[in-house]
């Protein structure tokens, strides 16, 4: 069983309450869970209105599948989002 892990960091400039970010949250959280079957949630920052940090874990049988997978999640979220992707952290 192989693990690969993501930690990813937005910034939202337009979010004026946390109410503005838990949509952006909401939104990019459901569309993924919808296209992957990916493990993501919101990890740190909650109370940061303008930054939004999300975990990705993928779990497969094959080193490269996995890692493919978090590639192919990581350009989805930041496709489908105005928020502006500012760090990526991988982990295994």
């Amino acid at each position: 069983m192989i693990t690969r892990t993501a930690r990813l960091t937005f910034t939202i400039p337009y979010a004026r309450s946390l109410k503005d970010k838990r949509q952006v949250c909401r939104s990019l959280i459901d569309k993924a869970r919808s296209k992957f079957n990916a493990a993501i949630a919101e990890v740190a920052t909650q109370d940061r209105h303008q930054t939004l940090t999300l975990g990705i874990a993928v779990i497969s049988g094959e080193a490269g599948h996995a890692g493919d997978m978090l590639e192919e999640i990581i350009r989805f979220l930041e496709s489908h989002t105005d928020a502006e992707l500012t760090a990526i952290e991988r982990g295994e």
